[in-house]
């Protein structure tokens, strides 16, 4: 079992920045790919950044650029930098943490992007 926690969440206005973390517990070593998804309303969970099983970074089109995924193995954590923040980032930002086996999901944070 893996335990991924959110914090960060929070309301900025257009053009501003906040910073999403990921507290991984549990089974830490059997993971091999953490990152962060996201539901706007009304829209499908889309994949916003994460880190694959080789250490590369993958970002959705949407946020490249603007967006920063990093990582502290010493505390199982992984942070979403988001720069130049737009109302269309609004959503509930979700982090996930995949073992061989299963995915597991934090409980979400909200993001609200005011104009």
């Amino acid at each position: 079992q893996v335990q991924p926690v959110e914090s960060g969440g929070g309301l900025v206005q257009a053009g501003g920045s906040l910073r999403l973390s990921c507290a991984a517990s549990g089974s830490i070593r059997s993971i091999n790919v953490m990152g962060w998804y996201r539901r706007a309303p009304g829209k499908q969970r889309e994949l916003v950044a994460r880190f694959t099983s080789d250490g590369s970074t993958n970002y959705a089109d949407s946020v490249k650029g603007r967006f920063t995924i990093s990582r502290d193995n010493a505390k199982n954590t992984v942070y979403l930098q988001m720069n130049s923040l737009k109302p269309e980032d609004t959503a509930v930002y979700y982090c996930i943490a995949d073992t061989a086996a299963t995915r597991y999901w934090g409980q979400g944070t909200q993001v609200t992007v005011s104009s």
